[in-house]
Parts: structure tokens; C-alpha cells; sequence
């Protein structure tokens, strides 16, 4: 089989050593190694997000969306009690789609899609609404390739005192997250994007206080439940079920991947292979989506009209590399996505232009 060059957002190429972290030795999920392996994890999860003492970690079996699920049903113990949810794609109707599946009482900032939300609309529904209890949004917006008001925002629930959460998913280990500086409360990601590992290992990443004022009431569903995931992490170092083992020594390693090289270092490795490609694109003539705002690690642009989308897709595919078709109306206009997460070198970007430059004249 033709191995693949994945220049799509998750899931991403690895490193070899995290690879081969799956071929660790069978272990039983309760059993001292596993704790010790949980403990190491949550230590380096908060050096990932640079949090300080009061921030906890937690290890959550399942993609992003579970780690977001996980949050958004455990956080509400009264049914008086509001979400404010700032949307403008795909990721932020998502967390919609959690928020109605609970009955979670909601207002929302409902942006078009490649454009960032109005801080003065974000502030004024939070002066008219003190029974916002918690404001939700997304880091990076994947669907579009945008990068939102995070510290803006976060420095507005600071004000008026709300519960801050922020899905991370796209852009933890790609971008400057930084969740003291940004006043984030609760913040989740998953292995298989930035950070260099595999699908099926999400974490999250709170204020203390938070977790600690759970009860088990509260939390709406089973298996994704954010009391249950912290007592058994706060009890025993263990998770409340039987875990992706596996996944957890693969997590590791990706860990510790980007924390020998250095956060700041490796958001600049990515921010400088997005260039790459970006002046590469629009040298070929082609047209990106958005100017501003952009993330480190995904770009939306547009195939010239004369040429099928699917068919273009598909030839990539053929010569070794996948991409991402737009979705909602930008599918429609011929958007497709190149992201550069994961094991991606300077020299993949430019043969990945070649190769992308030999198909747009074909």
C-alpha cells in the first residue's frame, strides 16, 4: 500500500517514537504502571497548556468532540444556569449540538462562518445576562482555518466572572494556548492534530476549583463524566472505566516529543510551514480564504472554477498526498484545506507544492 503524506487536519502523520510507543508491553489499566503513566501524562498536559498549580488534567478515552461532550454535560447544576456559546463554523456548531442534546439553557453569538465575533455583542449579553454561568467558544476553528478572540474573550468572563471553556482541539501544540495568560477555566484537546499523536486520546485540562465543585448529580451522562473521570484521578490515578491503554503510551510520547523540543519552538515550526505553503498557494494564483486570523497550521483555499474539486482531490490522493474538501457552502465554491499538523517537514511542503502545481496544470 502507497504510503499517504496526510496534509489534512487529523489524523496526522507521527514521529517513528510514537509509533512505536504502540508496541509497549501489554499492562492492566489497574495496575501501579498504568498510574504512573496517568500521573506523567497529567503533568506534562499542564506544561502543554502552561498552567499553573491550579489547573488539573485529565485523560479522556475518545476523540475531541468526547472530551468537549464530557465538559459540557458535567458543568451545569442547575437547570437556571446559561451558556453563552460564540460560533462561527462547523466546531461551533458542534458544541451546539452537545449543548441542546443536554437542554443546557443557551444564548449565542452566531458569527458567519470566516469571520470573528463582535466583542462589543460578546459584552453586551453578558451585562444582560448575569445568570451566564459559563461561555464556550473554539480556539481554532478547523473549518475555515481562523483563529478566534481567545485572550479578548477570556479577559471579558474575567470581568463579569463566568466559567471560560475553550475547545483546544485543533489548536493545542500548534498555537500559543497559555491558558493563565488567556484566563481559559477549561480547555480540551486530543492526540491526533498538533500534537503529534493518535485518534482516541483526548485530555482535558481545568481549574481545580472547578472539578472540585462537581457533584455526581450534576454530571448527565455515564461514561462521560466529568466528577466520575476526577475522582478516579484524584483517588487513584486511574480513569473511571478501562482506557485506550494503548493510546496513553503513544500520548506520551508525543508529549514528551514537543516538550523536548519546546512549545514556543514548535508553534514557530508550524507557523513557518504554513508560510511556506501559503506563499506557495498564492504563487500558483490560488485564492485563500481568509487574510487575517489565520491559524499555524490550517489554510482554506479555493481551486480554480475550470477545475472538479473531486476529481482534483482524488488525483492528489493518487500521488500520495491527502487533503480536505471545504465543508457547508465552501464545498460548493471548490475550498479545500491543506493543514501541516504533525510530521511535516519544510521539504514535505515544498514537494507538496510540486505535486500540487503539476495537478493544477495537468
Amino acid at each position: 500500500m502507497k504510503k499517504q503524506k496526510l496534509f489534512s487536519p487529523g489524523p496526522v502523520m507521527v514521529e517513528d517514537n510514537v509509533r512505536k510507543a504502540l508496541l509497549h508491553p501489554d499492562i492492566c489499566h489497574r495496575s501501579s504502571e498504568f498510574e504512573e503513566l496517568f500521573q506523567k501524562l497529567q503533568k506534562k498536559i499542564c506544561t502543554l497548556f502552561g498552567a499553573d498549580d491550579s489547573y488539573y488534567s485529565l485523560v479522556i478515552s475518545g476523540s475531541g468532540t468526547a472530551a468537549n461532550e464530557t465538559v459540557l454535560s458535567s458543568l451545569f447544576a442547575s437547570s437556571h444556569d446559561k451558556v453563552l456559546l460564540i460560533s462561527n463554523g462547523v466546531f461551533g456548531e458542534r458544541l451546539e449540538e452537545i449543548i441542546q442534546k443536554y437542554q443546557i439553557p443557551m444564548l449565542k453569538i452566531d458569527t458567519p462562518w470566516a469571520t470573528p465575533p463582535d466583542l462589543k455583542d460578546v459584552e453586551q449579553v453578558l451585562r444582560e445576562n448575569p445568570d451566564i454561568k459559563v461561555i464556550a467558544m473554539v480556539f481554532h476553528e478547523t473549518s475555515t482555518g481562523m483563529i478566534n478572540p481567545v485572550h479578548e474573550v477570556g479577559e471579558l468572563s474575567q470581568k463579569y466572572g463566568k466559567i471560560f471553556f475553550v475547545d483546544s482541539v485543533s489548536a493545542a501544540a500548534g498555537q500559543n494556548i497559555d491558558v493563565t495568560e488567556n484566563h481559559i477555566d477549561i480547555t480540551t484537546s486530543v492526540g491526533g492534530k498538533c500534537l503529534g499523536a493518535f485518534p482516541g486520546s483526548a485530555y482535558i485540562c481545568a481549574k481545580e476549583s472547578i472539578l472540585q465543585s462537581l457533584s455526581p448529580d450534576q454530571c448527565k451522562n455515564v461514561y462521560l463524566n466529568l466528577y466520575k473521570h476526577y475522582s478516579a484521578a484524584k483517588e487513584n490515578s486511574q480513569t473511571p472505566n478501562t482506557p485506550n491503554v494503548t493510546l496513553f503510551w503513544a500520548l506520551d510520547a508525543a508529549l514528551d516529543n514537543i516538550l523536548n523540543e519546546g512549545v514556543e519552538n514548535r508553534v514557530q515550526r508550524y507557523a513557518k510551514n504554513a508560510e511556506i505553503l501559503r506563499n506557495g498557494l498564492k504563487e500558483l494564483g490560488l485564492e485563500l480564504l481568509i487574510q487575517e486570523h489565520l491559524s499555524n497550521t490550517v489554510t482554506s483555499v479555493f481551486l480554480p472554477k475550470h477545475l472538479d474539486l473531486h476529481k482534483f482531490l482524488s488525483q492528489m490522493e493518487m500521488d500520495g498526498y491527502t487533503l480536505y474538501p471545504g465543508k457547508g457552502k465552501y464545498l460548493e465554491m471548490g475550498m479545500f484545506q491543506v493543514a501541516n499538523m504533525g510530521a511535516i517537514s519544510e521539504e514535505d511542503c515544498y514537494e507538496f507544492l510540486d505535486c500540487l502545481k503539476r495537478n493544477l496544470l495537468s
